[in-house]
């Protein structure tokens, strides 16, 4: 979105005859740490394969560039020479002026009272100076917008928090900076600083920032706050140990102006899940002229369209529910946002406020137990379990580019799921129930899913739920209960997008019922060979291959507990079965399957197992390796999609054209070669993929193999024309013939590919979907 913004903004100017103040400056951002420049490091070899020229540099490179600077305490910078700025408000005059050229009417001094809504869809709008009938609106009015999104007749979450942000202008320098200066981000010292006018303009992020405007509605206009000299002396300081010529310089002004901030440090993009046709662009954290531009585009190609040109999902505001739009939990959420914005932050991270949200029923107990614990969706889940008598401060305080202190606790747990038997809290996960008085539940899924959903009762179906560019909008997995009752399980942060999706294309029918449950049961993944010997034990069913097969489900007794959901599948390619237990019966359940496993080495273990697991075994994840922009053709799942199923259902008409053209991306397996898990950087996700030194992806995901002692990485790979950057056909030949390599943070490891799971891996008895897997990649 930045990209697009610069190049957006220095044509401007040209386009309108109104000056921006657009200067291509450059910028440097600065590394005090040995960790900071591997983070800068990372972020370079991104930025090279998008077309962004960038170079790590010395600091002596970095005084040649700025003289001003004080390089004393640096190990190095990251140099982005195409890097501009410009004048906000000017930009935001060029831009208004070519919108009204193109017809926009632009009405000044204008307020909203709410939006007009009949039937879930905008009909207008109620203004101060009256109605204005439309059938979109968009909500971008900064810090009000999440004031104006209640004000709605049906309330639009919109969970965004004001907070103070400060920064200084000086008089202009003895010898004043020329306007093309380079920028500079020092992300360790918590400041930015920047040319303006001759002089300096310097802001930053702060430890401890004032969020404002929690009680009520905020009737600010333009104007800006009080100053605050005390609170601001932290950045000053920083400010002068960076250009210590500065000390003898004139202030001109403090300026504290709001800025709102989101929960996550990701701007607010997308229609509103409950009212169609509002849009919402807002929540810049600070950064709204850097990605205004590319937002912009993005909102209006969704408008117009139906969808962005690209994936957008991880600042779609159906990532958020309503849990997270509480007053207190944003204040809180947002204190600690600003100063993450210049934090460093390494592979999984978690948010420290907010906390103990949603949480499982089994949150104390196994919280006693060790369980270290990870965020998603506001939902608690156990990352790992520490032994008796590990220190659990240092654990939590760890924080590495390489090799983490918890790799020996995960590979022990990684163990117990291929040889004993191990218990995985997973009650996050999104769960539906569609059900109706005739066919209807059946007709409709057969409509929005890729497989065919008319099975037996009982059975398990993985399928897409897909947009009409055969995408994924969603990846999941659905039991048939009975002939009109299906449940559907999907990933954590799918609750509300898949809903919204769901409600969208579902006919209103009083004899169709669509219900959240994902509150009503307590999920557990019993994985391990030894997972069958414990649930014997526990119920009178027959828990053989015979008599219980693969991908089935029954509702069963375990225990003295009735009603539990038992499903033969585990979400990594290990045997075992899921549990999903009405909330009441939980511990219950819970206490019986610790007990009985004893004999059988039970344990608990946590998503980082799961992830190790489910990534050797080339399971991909919706939200890290899937998006909707991936089709099952691409990611090997073909054997998912029905297209001979009679019906017509959303996305067919594009596989079949898919299928007949060739896939232009390919998802494939890398095991590294010649990387030192010790010594050397980690690979998480993002990293560009080269074969034969030319660049064909980047990494969507890894994880340590305890199986191959190697790390594996999964990701996609393309065939661009070398010179027009056309997209061509990948054929499974174009992979087994490259030699590739995996860039880290500006290092090449070498890199084995493969289209299906190594053979060593298969020790168990395979799941009929996991060989069809297997024999659909090795095609």
């Amino acid at each position: 979105m930045a990209d697009y913004s610069n190049k957006l903004y220095q044509q401007l100017e040209q386009e309108t005859g109104i000056k921006t103040g657009y200067v291509k400056t450059g910028s440097i951002s600065l590394a005090q740490t040995q960790d900071r420049l591997i983070s800068l490091k990372r972020i370079a070899s991104r930025l090279s394969v998008m077309g962004i020229p960038c170079e790590i540099m010395a600091p002596k490179q970095v005084a040649q560039l700025h003289p001003l600077i004080n390089i004393h305490d640096l190990v190095g910078a990251m140099y982005v020479p195409e890097d501009a700025v410009v004048s906000s408000v000017d930009v935001s005059l060029a831009l208004a002026n070519a919108a009204s050229r193109n017809g926009v009417q632009i009405h000044e001094r204008t307020s909203i009272s709410h939006v007009m809504i009949q039937k879930g869809c905008v009909t207008g709008v109620e203004t101060d100076r009256g109605q204005i009938e439309c059938q979109y609106f968009v909500n971008c009015a900064g810090q009000w917008a999440y004031e104006l999104g209640l004000s709605n007749e049906e309330p639009v979450s919109i969970p965004l928090h004001g907070c103070e942000h400060f920064y200084l202008l000086t008089r202009p320098l003895k010898k004043p900076l020329e306007s093309n200066t380079p920028t500079i981000v020092d992300p360790d010292g918590r400041i930015y600083i920047r040319s303006w006018q001759g002089g300096i303009l310097s802001g930053g992020f702060e430890k401890n920032p004032k969020p404002i405007f929690t009680e009520g509605r905020n009737q600010l206009e333009i104007q800006n706050l009080h100053e605050d000299w005390d609170h601001f002396e932290p950045l000053l300081s920083s400010l002068l140990r960076r250009m210590p010529g500065l000390e003898a310089l004139e202030i001109m002004q403090l300026v504290n102006c709001p800025e709102s901030f989101t929960p996550d440090m990701r701007c607010i993009l997308g229609e509103s899940p409950t009212v169609q046709g509002y849009f919402v662009l807002a929540g810049m954290n600070s950064a709204g002229t850097s990605f205004g531009g590319g937002a912009g585009r993005y909102l209006a190609e969704w408008m117009v369209n139906g969808c962005p040109s690209e994936n957008v999902w991880p600042l779609d505001l159906k990532r958020f529910g309503a849990l997270q739009s509480s007053r207190t939990f944003l204040r809180h959420r947002v204190m600690e946002v600003m100063p993450l914005i210049y934090d460093l932050k390494v592979p999984r991270w978690d948010f420290q406020t907010g906390r103990q949200l949603r949480t499982s029923p089994l949150y104390d107990r196994l919280d006693a137990q060790g369980a270290r614990w990870m965020e998603k969706h506001g939902f608690e889940r156990p990352k790992y379990f520490v032994p008796p008598g590990k220190d659990l401060l240092s654990l939590d305080q760890s924080k590495t580019f390489y090799k983490p202190d918890w790799f020996d606790i995960v590979g022990s747990e990684v163990k117990c799921c291929k040889e004993a038997v191990c218990v995985i809290d997973m009650s996050s996960f999104t769960k539906f129930e569609i059900s109706s008085t005739g066919d209807q539940a059946l007709e409709v899924l057969q409509y929005l899913f890729s497989n065919d959903l008319d099975v037996p009762v009982g059975h398990i179906v993985h399928t897409g739920m897909l947009n009409e560019g055969g995408g994924y909008e969603n990846d999941c997995s659905i039991a048939r209960l009975n002939k009109r009752s299906f449940f559907m399980i999907s990933p954590t942060d799918q609750q509300v997008h898949c809903w919204a999706w769901l409600k969208k294309h579902m006919p209103n029918d009083s004899n169709l019922l669509l219900e959240d449950v994902t509150w009503k049961y307590t999920a557990l993944n019993l994985i391990g060979p030894r997972a069958v010997d414990v649930l014997s034990e526990l119920s009178y069913v027959p828990m053989t291959p015979e008599h219980f097969p693969s991908l089935f489900c029954k509702e069963m007794s375990v225990g003295y507990a009735n009603g539990i959901r038992v499903m033969s599948m585990t979400h990594t390619g290990e045997p075992g079965f899921m549990l999903y237990i009405p909330i009441e019966y939980a511990l219950h359940v819970y206490n019986e399957l610790m007990s009985v496993g004893q004999k059988y080495g039970i344990r608990n273990a946590g998503y980082y197992a799961l992830r190790s697991l489910r990534i050797e075994k080339f399971f991909a994840f919706w939200g890290q390796d899937l998006d909707t922009f991936t089709t099952p053709l691409e990611c090997g799942r073909e054997f998912r999609v029905k297209l001979d199923k009679g019906t017509d259902f959303i996305g067919r008409d594009a596989l079949m054209q898919q299928k007949q053209d060739g896939v232009c991306k390919r998802f494939t397996m890398f095991i590294l070669e010649d990387h030192d898990t010790d010594l050397d950087l980690w690979p998480w996700w993002g990293e560009p993929i080269y074969r034969n030194g030319h660049y064909v992806g980047k990494t969507t995901s890894s994880a340590y193999s305890y199986t191959l002692e190697r790390h594996v990485c999964l990701g996609f790979v393309q065939n661009l024309d070398k010179e027009t950057r056309e997209a061509l056909v990948v054929t499974p030949d174009f992979i087994n013939r490259g030699e590739y390599e995996i860039d880290i943070a500006g290092q090449r490891f070498q890199a084995k590919a493969k289209l299906y799971p190594f053979s060593s891996l298969f020790t168990q008895r395979r799941r009929k979907d996991e060989m069809e897997l297997s024999g659909y990649h090795g095609k």
